[in-house]
């Protein structure tokens, strides 16, 4: 990355630079760092200093003052006409954490070592002297490391610092972050250190003290940051799943018929099926994808043996998997929006197995779903993941490109004031004659208002 290339590098550079004016410690810190040593982009940029919450308070005209309890203010500034802002933390050391969560109170520390060696894992430990970065040193030599986060770099480790089980037990959503960190680097073969893996595998049922947001957004992130099947698959070997998401533990062992799914049982299928999701997906397109499948287990039906041929049989699998999706959500606490859409990848992911068989009517109305694309995208690798067939995804998206939305999604030509003009009384019966219209209108067997009344009056009389 070319120094000057982020905005929000130049807005973290300048912050550390007025703090070292005025003479306080400042580094970049965590994440950023650990990127920059990976040749990884940052998305941002933390800054690390001695001053405390009033000080930086008062060196910034625009500031936010989000934790001065925690030591942390945001500072904001104004770059290429873009809002850029940069969390600042004052060096601290945490007290006691009773809640699973946040320390009860944090002293103010001049000591940067202090500072790091109350932070999660080594390769988030790490500190940036930017002035000398920006003056042309090396990287590698700009780096202040406390805590051997270099070295776990180099190996490729997610490790705590210090005792594990006590950093776990000041924040059990570490747990999962651990997991996180190594699913987002999961093609540069990182790991959790055994240590460290050891305790969160103790430590793992006590992660229902956290509160479901939190559990929600980090399982999102596991899920969208890349290496999804790596997540669940490590989720899994540190006992996490079965806590968090005992639904998707269940998937395990439940046989497909090797005709459809020769791939395996649904836990394979669904961990080949996150194999195609890319770094940056939807949340709701890769909760969807994880989903998809959840009523299988509740629904699987083995081989009638007095029937010649029978197959293995998951009846009812998609009703039961959105009732069970929905639990999920619920407990997991997504909005409504986000429920509303992965149901639907859900509710219509079979859907697929008839689109060359749908009437133009049946084919628009599904083809104009809510974001339809996400729904191609689950289909999409469901095929990859199992049979391999792309015909029917292939059918569906060269329709929706030819069609567009004014043949999919056309202006009505009836409404109700139309059917009231022409003497129907209002009631329930408007739904049914709207849509017989409306499917006409479609089919192309109508094109005017006039023939759209004409089917109605036919089809249900005054």
């Amino acid at each position: 990355m070319s120094r000057l290339e982020s905005e929000h590098y130049i807005a973290a550079f300048r912050i550390v630079r007025r703090l070292r004016a005025l003479g306080h410690m400042a580094y970049f810190a965590g994440g950023c760092v650990r990127d920059l040593l990976l040749d990884v982009v940052p998305k941002d940029f933390d800054v690390a200093t001695s001053a405390t919450p009033e000080s930086v308070l008062a060196a910034f005209p625009r500031t936010e003052s989000v934790g001065a309890h925690f030591g942390v203010v945001l500072v904001i500034d104004h770059l290429a006409h873009e809002r850029v802002t940069t969390e600042v933390a004052t060096f601290r050391h945490d007290g006691a954490y009773t809640d699973g969560r946040r320390p009860d109170a944090v002293q103010f520390s001049m000591d940067p070592r202090e500072d790091v060696l109350r932070r999660d894992f080594t390769i988030n430990g790490l500190l940036l002297d930017a002035i000398a970065y920006e003056a042309g040193d090396r990287l590698e030599d700009c780096v202040l490391d406390y805590v051997g986060g270099r070295g776990d770099l180099h190996a490729r480790l997610v490790r705590a610092i210090g005792e594990p089980k006590l950093r776990f037990a000041e924040d059990k959503l570490r747990m999962l972050r651990a997991v996180r960190f190594v699913a987002r680097y999961a093609s540069r073969g990182f790991s959790i250190e055994r240590r460290t893996m050891d305790a969160i595998w103790q430590e793992a049922p006590s992660i229902h003290v956290v509160s479901a947001e939190r559990v929600r957004d980090e399982l999102t992130r596991i899920l969208t940051e890349g290496g999804a099947r790596r997540g669940l698959e490590l989720l899994d070997e540190t006992r996490l799943l079965v806590e968090v998401l005992p639904e998707v533990k269940r998937m395990q062992g439940v046989e497909q018929p090797p005709e459809y799914h020769p791939e395996g049982d649904v836990w394979v299928h669904t961990l080949m099926l996150l194999d195609e999701l890319p770094a940056g997906a939807s949340p709701t397109l890769a909760w969807g994808m994880l989903l998809h499948d959840v009523g299988k287990p509740a629904t699987f039906t083995p081989p009638d043996p007095a029937r010649a041929g029978d197959r293995i049989r998951f009846n009812g699998h998609v009703d039961v998997g959105v009732a069970v999706a929905r639990t999920i959500l619920t407990r997991l606490r997504f909005s409504n929006e986000e429920c509303e859409q992965i149901l639907a990848l859900i509710k219509h992911h079979m859907q697929f197995g008839d689109v060359m068989q749908m009437k133009q009517s049946t084919l628009k109305r599904f083809l104009r779903l809510p974001k339809f694309d996400e729904h191609l995208a689950l289909h999409r690798a469901d095929c990859l993941s199992s049979h391999g067939k792309l015909d029917m995804y292939d059918y569906a998206k060269k329709h929706l490109e030819e069609m567009g939305e004014e043949q999919i999604r056309p202006a009505l030509l009836l409404t109700g004031n139309d059917l009231i003009a022409a003497g129907y009384k209002p009631g329930p019966g408007f739904k049914a004659m709207l849509e017989a219209a409306e499917d006409a209108q479609l089919e192309g067997s109508v094109k005017t208002k006039k023939q759209a009344l004409r089917l109605v009056n036919e089809m249900f009389p005054v």
